[in-house]
């Protein structure tokens, strides 16, 4: 009986005689995955203020397009968690097992190219929401140690307050900590964030009811763009871009199905959760923050000599206050909500993705050393990376244009997964697996791909223009050259292959290696 199996894991694995040994501790189920995940759903945070601004009524159209779409990417992750448990890293790690049937080298290279296209979308979560929760953390509790840094060029990064840095440096280490730590100790740690994330996001959902004469459908202007705002098909194509970054993500929860007790009943179990909650919050607060202030409201936010440029605690301050009335208790319970929110995302960007590395490593794919894993069962090398990775980015001092950038590996990665299960489904769709659905998703899955694929190459050209100004497509080009250095580290294996180096060290199970 292997260590694994005598932690209480069930037969899914010995069923289908797959080694679970040297890999990672299997010491979760269905509610670690979920909760963990949920720091997919709660970057709408920080989207909304945006939407809201640039699109008006019309942002929930896309909110519920794109998360119905999202939903649909939960329950295609779930069958094939279910048909592959033993896989780790989720979404990306799906495409080298479906793509197969094309032949050996191009499901190695779209299952490469997917895993470090997830990382680079994914990694960025970290730097980007440890960065805004620093801004809130020092704003509401008046820290400031003085000067300032940045940008690298006019064009590139913006001028970055020290004190904001540093507490972001410090946000990124501290959340290391659980992450290293195991993935059981990551699940606890992620459940206390996640009660005191989810309590506040549906009380803030649910708070009109508290004053109905406060929300009024008339505000939510018939769901159409602002006055002022020509809908353009680049403009719309920009946002959806956008939008992508964030509304899919509670995709996130299967990153953690390889490291379940029983992956097959949990896959099932928490994809359909993280799915439906995801739906909730997605469509009902936006409809609630907007039925409340309305267009006038968002963009009265600001001042004439400051016009309101998207701030999130702005935006929730002024809803909880056209509901309650203004007071300090209001203010700390919006900062602190958004600050741990903001701080359970950073959590899984640091665990999720690397989660991807090390899987492509044990499929050959990626140099050795993702391959690692310390004495607590997680991949050690791969989080180190993403997090020197994470405090580099943090210099750049820029959100948005990050978002563009790392998202041409994210929604690429999507697309991957997405046009694989198309085609798992219609070349092998005899596969023995416990969740199987109707037939009908694998050529819907297969379109859905092609679109998100499209949306990828166009969308992705256009997104600069909104969502950082005129004058920054070239943060496209730069996405399209940071997915590509993938190719460098496959050849970098094949080198390591070809020489015997790079070993990786023997797991503290006694096991050599394991398969992934």
């Amino acid at each position: 009986m292997s260590e694994y199996d005598a932690r209480g894991v069930t037969t899914d694995f010995d069923a289908r005689g797959v080694d679970v040994t040297g890999g990672l501790a299997r010491e979760t189920n269905w509610w670690g995955a979920f909760v963990i995940g949920l720091s997919g759903t709660v970057l709408l945070i920080t989207l909304l203020p945006f939407t809201l601004l640039y699109l008006g009524g019309f942002s929930i159209v896309l909110y519920f397009f794109f998360t119905a779409l999202g939903v649909f990417l939960c329950f295609c992750l779930a069958e094939m968690a279910a048909a592959w448990p033993e896989r780790a890293g989720g979404l990306p790690s799906y495409a080298f097992e479906s793509f197969k049937p094309i032949g050996r080298r191009t499901s190695e290279h779209i299952g490469g190219l997917s895993s470090w296209g997830y990382w680079l979308g994914w990694y960025a979560v970290a730097p980007i929401n440890a960065y805004v929760a620093a801004v809130y953390f020092n704003d509401l509790f008046d820290i400031s140690y003085g000067g300032s840094f940045g940008p690298i060029n006019e064009k590139f990064g913006a001028e970055i307050a020290v004190s904001n840095f540093i507490t972001a440096a410090i946000f990124l280490v501290a959340l290391f900590i659980p992450c290293w730590l195991g993935i059981r100790f990551g699940a606890t740690f992620a459940t206390v964030l996640g009660v005191l994330t989810i309590i506040p996001l549906v009380f803030l959902i649910i708070m009109p009811i508290f004053d109905p004469g406060s929300f009024s459908w008339s505000k939510l202007d018939d769901f159409g763009l602002p006055p002022d705002v020509d809908g353009t098909f680049q403009y719309i194509a920009g946002w959806s871009f956008i939008y992508c970054w964030n509304v899919l993500a509670m995709e996130a929860a299967a990153c953690y199905i390889g490291e379940c007790r029983e992956p097959a009943r949990d896959a099932k179990i928490a994809l359909t959760a993280e799915g439906a909650f995801g739906f909730f919050v997605y469509l009902l607060l936006p409809i609630a923050v907007f039925g409340v202030l309305g267009y006038a409201g968002v963009v009265a936010l600001g001042t004439v000599d400051v016009p309101y440029a998207g701030d999130a605690a702005t935006l929730y301050n002024g809803y909880v206050d056209a509901i309650f009335g203004a007071s300090d208790f209001w203010r700390w319970f919006v900062g602190l909500f958004i600050i741990v929110a903001l701080l359970l995302s950073v959590l899984n960007a640091i665990m999720g993705c690397s989660r991807g590395l090390f899987q492509n490593a044990h499929d050959g794919i990626l140099p050795k050393a993702f391959s690692w894993v310390n004495s607590h069962h997680v991949p050690s090398f791969a989080m180190l990376f993403s997090l020197a990775f994470s405090i580099g980015t943090l210099c750049l001092g820029s959100p948005l244009q990050i978002y563009v950038f790392s998202n041409m590996g994210y929604l690429f990665a999507v697309a991957m997964s997405l046009v694989g299960y198309g085609i798992f489904r219609a070349t092998r769709d005899d596969y023995p697996r416990p969740i199987v659905w109707p037939k009908w998703l694998g050529p819907f899955g297969l379109l859905v791909g092609i679109f998100f694929l499209l949306l990828w190459a166009i969308g992705g050209y256009f997104a600069a223009d909104y969502a950082v100004g005129s004058g920054y497509r070239w943060l496209y080009w730069v996405g399209l050259i940071l997915l590509t250095l993938y190719f460098p580290l496959y050849y970098w294996r094949k080198l390591e292959d070809r020489s015997g180096g790079g070993e990786a060290p023997v797991p503290v199970t006694g096991s050599e290696g394991g398969s992934g």
